[in-house]
């Protein structure tokens, strides 16, 4: 079984500062939901991995992330493509959980969900928090320059290996 993980915030969807809080609120990157489509038709399982401490924090409720992940989900389908789950963490920073990115808790769960070692397993995301969870649990580390990306490059500190793109369709030409 292939698989990709892939961050929502920056690498699917447009980024904000101010979190995205609303079905509205979300608009894919121009090129992403072809990309997933793309890795669809190569037989991928594409899972997303998302920390969405705006909940905890309040800023939105369960239903309304519901509501961002079924726009995101039919947005996919539409354009031909699947996502075959989202994994998420709706804790504050300060809650000291186990799932929130760079802690590992997420890939864990996918791990297990899908049965599979996440070693090579391409991980894609547009912060040190996701590229640094990738690279603990031996998934291959990719960064995108688009959401915060190309602040994470210019920060430096990366994972050994991580390799950068553009965007997530320019990440997932380079795997299909």
């Amino acid at each position: 079984m292939k698989l990709i993980i892939l961050d929502r915030d920056g690498v699917i969807n447009r980024d904000s500062d101010m979190f995205i809080k609303s079905p509205d609120e979300w608009q894919p990157i121009p090129g992403s939901l072809e990309a997933i489509m793309r890795l669809y038709q190569a037989d991928y399982r594409v899972v997303v991995a998302t920390n969405q401490s705006g909940v905890g924090r309040g800023l939105f409720d369960m239903h309304t992330l519901n509501a961002i992940h079924d726009k995101m989900t039919k947005a996919v389908a539409y354009a031909g493509g699947r996502i075959d789950a989202i994994f998420f963490c709706p804790h504050a920073a300060d809650a000291h959980c186990h799932c929130r990115k760079p802690k590992t808790g997420m890939l864990e769960a996918i791990a297990a969900r899908y049965n599979v070692d996440l070693h090579g397993v391409p991980a894609v995301g547009d912060s040190l928090r996701d590229l640094t969870s990738a690279a603990k649990m031996g998934a291959q580390p990719m960064l995108v320059l688009t959401g915060k990306g190309a602040r994470t490059q210019v920060a430096g500190g990366l994972p050994e290996g991580t390799r950068t793109y553009p965007d997530l369709a320019a990440a997932v030409a380079a795997l299909v």
